[in-house]
């Protein structure tokens, strides 16, 4: 499954087009590297997202042989999800 097309069937991105500007952008990180939105996501693969002020560590723990709509729980695990404080 493209890293794009899972981000969205998290849940945590709402479109794929978002989804793929945050790759372009350069905040998905998978395995600590720059994640393409093309990437081929893999069992085990450690995925760091920043959205706005939040970031979240995500593990794969299935990938889904067929194409969903919506990933649950058996799929992904959020590790760790931090708050970034806004003060201006």
């Amino acid at each position: 499954m493209r890293l794009d097309v899972f981000l969205k069937a998290s849940g945590l991105i709402k479109r794929r087009t978002v989804s793929n500007e945050l790759c372009d952008r350069g905040l998905v990180l998978v395995n600590g590297t720059k994640g393409k939105a093309g990437r081929i996501i893999k069992e085990g693969d450690i995925i760091d997202l920043k959205i706005g002020k939040y970031s979240y560590k995500i593990e794969v723990l299935s990938v889904p042989e067929k194409k969903v709509n919506r990933l649950g729980e058996e799929n992904f695990r959020i590790i760790e999800k931090t708050e970034e404080d806004m003060d201006v």
